[in-house]
């Protein structure tokens, strides 16, 4: 027997399942000091916990030994067992985990989540059931109307219980839990262990056993973390050239707000990838039909909100893009971890705007993460990984028919055999999206051309300074955009940038000057982040830089670093107020 402290019917389970060995987190909660006790466990997404506590519950939901040595399930009656979980998607997971597991102990198992029929579940739980699994507010309802009886309860699993505090369940979790018996085991699983957890832990649980395999359940070992920094305009390019990039079997986008899902999916279809979107505004229907969309392949791109997401459990993902950046390492651990699960590889990638790359090295240092920062994937990139995955996909060994022979023998009478290659690769890349051309960072380097003299066309320019320096991490390659959509002018029109510790300065033409001013202060009252970063025409050059203003350079490296001192504010009153550089989403 592959298992030997396991209930024989279980381990076989585990063995069909092609189960050679436990997770950590699998093997703490059956050993002997966690028998018959409460359990307060810390492990990592991905590393087994639906299996664990459903091996931490056997011995309350398994009876005696028969004759023949095997432990069987009771009659199906009152709930011995209820677990609880903060969306339907982890629960109807957590119900088909269960389902395999206690197959062949003939376990009967009734889900209750919001979004399904709520008549249809109150008659599952009157035929009688050893497992109910649901959320929060779907299993209260039924508690207040009757329907779930936990006087039998023998115990009580709470899966992410930190995200159903953090979703606001606090209240019916305690309502649940006070209507269940004392005497229940009680099993609070979680990623992560703040302190609301741990006063819900202290009022509910008994001399609880405290497991934490973070750092022995390969929490990272089987994610590789990129880090991509990018003009804050440039996020969706970046993106797409991600997915052209590694052309995953499944992959999923992470945005802050369902606005920015729904802007993101429509961008993504309209360049031709076979994409569905999860968040908030949708239906249950409809979140089912786009999760079968990605399990039968039909669809290879997911973007979907941080709730939306939660349980989500797609064999084939092997990469996951933050589109905008997880709000703290806890978030940033639970997205990434839908890949990189039961031993397979997964890639995690941070598009990072250049401004918050601080903040993402100080997150990702509190998270004990190393990531690989590298530069977004140009087209040429993308064409070469095309060339080889063409070439291996058409050296892998077919089963050819006659008819298929017949029509290559006509082709070939027709045609050269160059021209019917040709045909096929260009039919390939015509089902492919197109790569997206993107800010040669390389190009953007900070430099200084002081020999050179002003280029064609800044012979005549106006300098303007902007209320962002290097403390508020100003750098040429998201300032070049911010000030190109500020003043609705191009970066041909952009002169020389100088940066210094509060203030950046630099240069446009005097021919479009006026119209730079104009598009500047309408696009001051625009509403959006970057309208609160103020810019003013100057009185001359800065200091320092007159004698080679015009210059036409975009940065400075290896150039003097000077204090470009505020002028008075064109009225008389205090100078414009300093803000952060934004952190932008995709633009629709």
């Amino acid at each position: 027997m592959p298992f030997s402290n396991i209930p024989s019917l279980l381990s076989e389970a585990l063995a069909a399942r092609g189960y050679t060995a436990l997770t950590p987190v699998q093997a703490h909660v059956i050993e002997d000091n966690a028998r018959g006790r409460d359990l307060i466990v810390s492990a990592q997404t991905g590393s087994g916990k639906t299996v664990a506590f459903g091996l931490a519950m056997a011995p309350e939901l398994l009876g005696e030994a028969g004759e023949d040595g095997v432990q069987r399930l009771p009659a199906p009656h009152k709930p011995l067992v209820l677990c609880i979980a903060p969306t339907r998607e982890l629960a109807l997971q957590v119900s088909r985990e269960l389902m395999w597991l206690y197959a062949k102990a003939g376990a009967r198992i009734s889900t209750c989540v919001g979004g399904m029929d709520a008549s249809k579940e109150r008659r599952s739980l009157a035929h009688g059931a050893h497992i109910v699994v649901g959320t929060p507010g779907r299993l209260r309802d039924h508690l207040e109307r009757g329907a779930l009886d936990l006087s039998a309860l023998k115990v009580a699993v709470l899966d992410e219980a930190d995200e159903m505090l953090d979703m606001g369940f606090r209240e019916d979790l305690e309502q649940i839990l006070d209507a269940s018996p004392e005497g229940r085991r009680t099993f609070m699983f979680s990623a992560t262990m703040p302190k609301p957890i741990v006063a819900l832990a202290k009022r509910y649980q008994k001399d609880a056993v405290r497991i934490s395999t973070v750092g022995e359940d390969r929490g990272h070992g089987d994610i590789s973390y990129q880090a991509v920094t990018v003009s804050p305009s440039e996020i969706e390019h970046a993106v797409i050239n991600l997915l052209r990039f590694h052309e995953a079997e499944t992959a999923m986008l992470f945005c802050a707000t369902r606005d920015n899902v729904r802007h993101l999916h429509a961008s993504l279809v309209e360049r031709g990838f076979a994409a569905v979107a999860l968040s908030g505004e949708h239906s249950q229907n409809e979140r089912n039909a786009a999760l079968q969309a990605l399990r039968d392949r039909r669809a290879r791109v997911c973007v979907a909100t941080d709730v939306a997401a939660r349980g989500i459990d797609l064999p084939t993902l092997s990469l996951v893009v933050h589109v905008e950046l997880p709000r703290d390492a806890e978030t940033l651990q639970h997205r990434s971890g839908r890949t990189g699960r039961a031993g397979k590889k997964g890639t995690a990638v941070l598009i990072v705007p250049f401004p918050r790359r601080r903040r993402v090295d100080m997150m990702l240092r509190g998270a004990k993460i190393n990531a690989e920062w590298i530069n977004a994937p140009t087209a040429d990139d993308i064409r070469k990984n095309d060339r080889e995955r063409l070439i291996t996909m058409l050296m892998q060994p077919v089963e050819i028919e006659d008819e298929d022979r017949e029509l290559a023998t006509r082709l070939m009478a027709e045609k050269t055999p160059e021209d019917i290659a040709a045909a096929l690769v260009h039919m390939h890349r015509a089902t492919m999206p197109q790569a997206e051309d993107l800010i040669d960072q390389s190009k953007q380097s900070v430099g200084d051309d002081r020999s050179t003299g002003p280029r064609a066309g800044f012979e005549d320019t106006v300098w303007f300074r902007m209320d962002i320096g290097r403390r508020q991490n100003a750098d040429p390659r998201w300032i070049l955009p911010l000030i190109c959509r500020r003043g609705h002018i191009t970066k041909s029109e952009i002169g020389a940038i100088r940066i210094g510790p509060n203030e950046t300065a630099f240069e446009i033409p005097r021919s479009v000057a006026s119209r730079f001013v104009s598009a500047i202060q309408r696009t001051a009252q625009a509403g959006e982040e970057e309208s609160g970063v103020a810019i003013e025409a100057m009185q001359g050059a800065p200091e320092s830089t007159a004698r080679h203003a015009g210059g036409g350079n975009r940065s400075n490296a290896g150039a003097p670093r000077q204090t470009l001192h505020r002028s008075p504010s064109p009225r008389g009153g205090p100078a414009p107020t300093r803000h952060r550089p934004p952190n932008r989403g995709p633009r629709p």
